[in-house]
């Protein structure tokens, strides 16, 4: 019988903290991409999707926005695309990858794309505030924003994924991606946290 871990609450360290690493130590999936070679359990919730959609395969070219630390990105690199990973955050180095460190807004990562893309990811999240509502327009933002960069930088019959907490505010988004791609799906990974809120949105078939 597997012991669990319990983790003291550290001077200076808030509880939420404490209950957070406290969870990770006890995470069967954060042991199992450690055991892999993987950067994070988040990785898994990329395997899940595509197996479910098949997105992924061999020459296609896709962009991974909100990288750091890589698992997607390793995903992938593994399943045989031409991948660029892009983060505010540094990102060690992926071999079969091709890295940027910034903005995907900016002006000169613009100018570094200078193509289209076959499947554009997004797996990014605003810091939690500890109010649901508030995730759900911060990260509703940061989707929309990442959904206008899809549409400049999709090829025909591309694919857009992209993470997002339930909240309601969702349906107009999703309305008009529905005339944008042959189909739009909900989806949530069998490795998502079954007490979270995300869900993904999976866009296959953009239409130019």
């Amino acid at each position: 019988m597997k012991t669990r871990i319990r983790v003291k609450t550290a001077k200076g360290r808030k509880l939420s903290s404490t209950l957070w690493l406290q969870r990770q130590l006890n995470d069967p999936l954060v042991q199992k991409a450690k055991k892999e070679g993987y950067r994070s359990r988040a990785t898994y919730k990329l395997v899940d999707i595509n197996e479910k959609f098949k997105i992924l395969g061999k020459g296609k070219k896709l962009i991974d926005l909100g990288a750091a630390p890589g698992g997607w990105t390793q995903i992938a690199v593994k399943n045989g695309c031409d991948v660029t990973a892009i983060d505010l955050k540094e990102i060690e180095a992926i071999p079969g990858a091709r890295i940027i460190e910034g903005d995907f807004l900016d002006d000169e990562i613009y100018e570094q794309l200078k193509q289209n893309y076959d499947v554009i990811l997004s797996d990014m999240a605003p810091p939690a505030t500890g109010h649901k509502q508030t995730n759900h327009l911060q990260i509703m933002n940061l989707v929309e924003t990442a959904y206008h960069f899809a549409q400049e930088f999709l090829n025909n019959d591309g694919v857009f994924v992209a993470k997002i907490f339930q909240g309601g505010s969702e349906q107009e988004l999703i309305k008009d991606m529905r005339n944008r791609f042959e189909k739009v799906k909900l989806f949530k990974p069998e490795s998502s946290r079954k007490d979270s809120n995300e869900i993904y949105i999976v866009a296959i078939g953009f239409k130019r």
